[in-house]
């Protein structure tokens, strides 16, 4: 027998060369916005063209402010129904806010809040107190935010004397640690639970509301993100949380009212109700869809207030004109608190100070006593415009400094055209602010319009810079793009190569020729992987990318069933083969129906692998019972294996997955409705029952990994014993996958098998019909093909899919109740890539043909290398698309997150190839 690494040296090599590619091109094209070290300082002003006055930047309008996230917040949690075409069920939930915008409209205002993708939460979090756009690269982040080292609105707090107290996410003192004056932080990972975070924020926002220890306070709700996650927009869960809102909102609107009188201690305070982000009706969020970018603000001043002029209200009022909702971008929320609160505006901020947010702030203007706006009172309009220029003024200076800095420091920065073009537009707008007077006496005909002009030419400079840099913030490195691209195409030469090799020194036995059919069969792989590889050049096809690979699977195995109806041989598997690609085909369809987040799926139960509504319950004896069904005909077919073929260590691994079969279907039981079992055992059964399969199959691992070094076992031939190591592994991996994947991994699972079988007896049909003799070799690659593309199938069919949000967090719980970071990483990444990935490479000796020892090792590293080499493909085809199209507009929506899932199988697919090869041999 070859030694090992006469023939493992290749897999290292290639999985060398990917890792470096990989890095190399990620660098290059997921570049994070360069952070600069600088902060604003009071000081600064003195350097701008704006009005200077005693005060830091702007003169504080507020002496207190409540913050209140809700996380997830949809826009139409919080807009009236009206506003929408069809009233839903999550509609018209949080009426306190409804109420104050009708008895209050001048002081309490709603705004549609409009986020900047990614819409992860670390990214919102970070984009709200930064005032920057986040960058895609930070997602990786989410699972362990790292601190903001960025200028941001709670440093500029801080360093001026600003007491802050927070509660609820954690994420809040990840991000800022040592910030805070107080805090009280709850773990936030755990998205089965709907009710610690927001317990413990309701536990202290009440009493703090009474304390004078602080002059921000931060209260952030996670029980809706989370129910989102966990049962969708249109559940019960949702709705409860909604109202559990509402009556906290009434009550501490009520506290803060009843200590707004004069010289009390909320006499001038800012209650602000927003989200960090939305949520798509299946509870997913982090990508640039309308439902996930748009959420709420609710901004509410304690003291009647005056309209704002006309000219800068943007807002859209219901049909009966009751309740209009303005617009403001969460870009330009960090200056515009930071005015209100009189602290320098975050260094790298590049949002403007919204004035309808702005204007609802006490003490804005001076109206005396009078409670409405004067539209005759143009002295006090023209105030009021000239705090808001100055403001203003201060805003673009500081956006302009930004920029400069930026471009100075940063390895690309903007382009020479773009800041000849951003100064262009800094010197038209300030152009007449140094001369501009403000004379009470002098004609407000004249002075009006020369202020409307003055703001309007800033907002043409701030919207002109946020613009830019939402179209070209990603700096990418080309060099290294095209680096990392040269690598990936050496890395498949180096395949090729070693495949020729292979080839080459052991040729003699195996004949290639025309009448063997290996031409056609390598055609017809060849042109398949092209035409997958082609399709990821547009976003339709990536979005329907688990129906390409399913159509390409079914044209392959039509292939195969003609050569089966020409050699009337082997007609039931070709057809039972079509007819698992057909149910295939109807899985993947589920997996895009939720992916659509349809309300209706998102009510039926976990088991949807059925794709109907499962509301009556003999539905759920059906798919209960049929799940458990499915996993005992697995048992028995192991148990037919070990009774056939098993013996020794072997044996007692699958008696182990015998076992965890039976605690799969006992913790099936356990969780289901159909049985009223005690509480307590409910409980035990969800904690241990899963932690006690995850341990014997770690045991079985360890069992086969060491007693091999220590003992060596004959079997009856090299063919039969790789044989019964790849049952023993597979088996071993399925009972932590099967319990991830839930009801439906038993079906995934047994359909994985019969497709195996199948194709194991397919193999090589076409050069038995082509020839006329049965002259099977190595090198018919599409047998292979068939079996990657199934791979991929699975993975779309088990309800994963190319986005953040098609990460199955749940999956991470399942025996856990607290967020630990390794085994939930662990976990969820089993679930992901288990049958697509795990299960496929180890199962690759289905293909191994030969009997002679020599031969076979031979044999199953020229599969290893072929699947390889096909999976590097399409990875590569990955990298040069998402090249092509950095400018895309759905660059980051969706070629960046297929870019990160591909990558990252592909090295996971290296590394399990590397384990696979000495694990066999």
């Amino acid at each position: 027998m070859w030694g090992w690494w006469r023939l493992g040296k290749w897999t290292v090599l290639v999985m060398f060369l990917h890792i470096i590619a990989v890095l190399i091109f990620t660098k290059g094209f997921l570049l994070t916005r360069t952070e600069l070290p600088h902060s604003s300082h009071c000081s600064d002003l003195s350097q701008s063209p704006c009005h200077s006055s005693s005060y830091c930047w702007t003169k504080p309008v507020v002496d207190r402010l409540i913050i209140i996230v809700l996380d997830a917040l949809r826009f139409d949690f919080v807009a009236p129904s009206s506003f929408f075409e069809q009233k839903q069920p999550w509609m018209d939930r949080l009426k306190v806010l409804h109420r104050m915008t009708l008895v209050n409209p001048s002081s309490a205002k709603i705004f549609k809040a409009i986020a900047d993708p990614p819409t992860t939460s670390l990214q919102r979090l970070k984009g709200l107190t930064t005032g920057a756009l986040p960058t895609f690269i930070d997602v990786g982040n989410s699972f362990g935010a790292p601190a903001i080292v960025e200028d941001n609105f709670i440093k500029q707090l801080i360093q001026n004397g600003k007491r802050v107290v927070v509660m609820g996410d954690d994420t809040w003192t990840q991000l800022f640690p040592n910030n805070f004056n107080k805090s009280y932080p709850y773990p936030s990972f755990n998205v089965k639970d709907l009710n610690t975070v927001d317990n413990g924020c309701i536990e202290h926002l009440l009493p703090s509301l009474h304390q004078q220890d602080w002059d921000v306070l931060i209260a952030h709700f996670l029980g809706m993100d989370h129910a989102g996650h966990i049962y969708g927009v249109d559940s019960t869960p949702m709705i409860e949380k909604l109202e559990q809102y509402n009556a906290v909102l009434e009550k501490v609107i009520e506290e803060i009212q009843n200590q707004s009188g004069p010289g009390k201690l909320h006499e001038n305070s800012l209650l602000l109700v927003m989200g960090d982000h939305g949520q798509t009706l299946n509870g997913d969020h982090g990508g640039g869809s309308p439902e996930e970018v748009e959420t709420s603000i609710f901004a509410m001043s304690f003291k009647n207030l005056p309209t704002l002029p006309s000219e800068f209200v943007s807002s859209s009022c219901e049909p009966s004109k009751n309740i209009c909702i303005s617009s403001i971008h969460q870009l330009d929320f960090a200056v515009t608190v930071s005015s209100l609160l009189g602290v320098p505006f975050p260094f790298g901020s590049i949002g403007r100070v919204n004035p309808e947010l702005y204007a609802l702030a006490v003490g804005t203007w001076k109206l005396d006593d009078n409670k409405t706006w004067n539209n005759q009172d143009e002295l006090k309009l023209e105030e009021w415009l000239q705090n808001y220029v100055n403001v203003i003024c201060i805003n673009s200076w500081q956006v302009k400094r930004y920029v400069d800095v930026y471009s100075a420091s940063s390895v690309i920065g903007f382009s020479s055209e773009d800041l000849f073009h951003i100064s262009d537009l800094y010197a038209k707008a300030k152009e007449n602010q140094l001369n501009l007077s403000f004379d009470k006496n002098e004609s407000s005909n004249t002075s009006l319009p020369v202020l409307k002009r003055q703001i309007v030419a800033y907002f043409e400079f701030l919207s002109y810079v946020a613009e830019l840099a939402r179209s070209k913030w990603t700096e990418f490195d080309l060099k290294l793009m095209v680096t990392g691209i040269g690598i990936m195409l050496f890395s498949i030469y180096c395949h090729i190569l070693a495949i020729r090799k292979l080839n080459k020194s052991y040729v003699v036995s195996l004949p290639l020729s025309r009448d063997s059919g290996i031409s056609f069969g390598l055609m017809l792989a060849s042109f398949t992987v092209l035409m997958r590889a082609s399709s990821l050049l547009s976003n339709s096809y990536i979005l329907k990318e688990g129906k390409v690979a399913n159509f390409l699977l079914a044209t392959t195995c039509i292939v195969t069933l003609r050569f089966s109806f020409m050699m009337n041989k082997l007609l039931l598997e070709a057809i039972i083969f079509l007819l698992l690609i057909f149910i295939c085909r109807i899985a993947i369809e589920i997996g895009l129906y939720k992916q659509a987040a349809t309300s209706q799926f998102m009510s039926a139960s976990s088991s949807w692998v059925l794709g109907i509504s499962l509301s009556e319950s003999m539905w759920i004896y059906i798919v209960e019972i049929v799940s458990i069904l499915a996993l005992i005909i697995l048992g028995y077919f192991l148990y037919n294996a070990i009774s056939s073929y098993c013996r020794g260590i072997a044996k007692c691994a699958m008696m182990g997955t015998i076992l965890s079969y039976l605690l799969i279907a006992l913790y099936w039981i356990s969780e289901s409705n159909i049985l009223d079992l005690p509480h307590f055992l409910k409980g035990m059964g969800k904690t241990y029952i899963p932690r006690t399969i995850y341990s014997i199959g770690l045991g079985q691992i360890l069992l086969m990994t060491f007693v091999p070094l220590f003992s060596k076992e004959e079997a009856s031939s090299y063919k039969g014993s790789l044989y019964v190591k790849m049952i023993s592994i597979l088996s071993t991996c399925s009972s932590t996958i099967i319990i991830l994947q839930g009801k439906q991994g038993a079906f995934v699972a047994l359909g994985f098998l019969l497709a195996g079988y199948c194709m194991m007896k397919l193999q090589g049909i076409e050069q038995h019909s082509v020839g006329g003799a049965a002259k099977i070799t190595i090198l018919d690659p599409l047998p292979i093909l068939q079996w990657s593309l199934l791979a991929v199938c699975l993975f779309f069919a088990t309800g994963h899919w190319c986005a953040f949000d098609g990460l199955r967090y749940g999956a991470a719980f399942i025996g856990f109740d607290e967020f630990v970071l390794v085994p939930q990483a662990i976990l969820l990444t089993i679930d992901t890539f288990g049958f697509s990935h795990i299960f496929s490479v180890f199962g690759l000796p289905l293909f191994v043909q030969m009997e002679h020892n020599s031969l076979l090792s031979i044999n199953l590293f020229w599969i290893f290398m072929v699947y390889g080499l096909i999976t590097a493909t399409t990875a590569t085809a990955t990298i040069v698309c998402v090249a092509i199209q950095r400018r895309h507009l759905m660059v980051w929506g969706l070629f960046a997150p297929k870019f990160v899932f591909d990558v990252v199988g592909l090295i996971l697919t290296d590394l399990l190839i590397f384990v696979a090869s000495i694990y066999y041999f």
